[in-house]
């Protein structure tokens, strides 16, 4: 899930400033995985691979531009 989460921002070019909101994440996953998709993309955020934005209408999401190179490694390693 967490490499589909990172393809997925990588893919729509969600680096540092474009943001896109949590909820939104949760697109394209199946029902039982929804739960699952926030509370990973919480730990992501831990670990520094996504930067959180919060707004008025909830937390948004980007990728950690400085983190580009361990992103890339994680996809190589963990998405088909």
């Amino acid at each position: 899930i967490a490499a589909k989460i990172l393809h997925k921002l990588r893919r729509r070019g969600k680096w540092n400033n474009a943001h896109t909101n949590i909820d939104r994440l949760q697109s394209g996953f199946a029902s039982h995985e929804l739960g699952l998709v926030k509370k990973i993309a919480l730990l992501l955020v831990k670990e520094g691979m996504l930067f959180t934005k919060p707004t008025s209408y909830g937390k948004e999401v980007s990728l950690n531009s400085r983190k580009k190179s361990d992103i890339d490694k994680f996809l190589k390693e963990n998405y088909n």
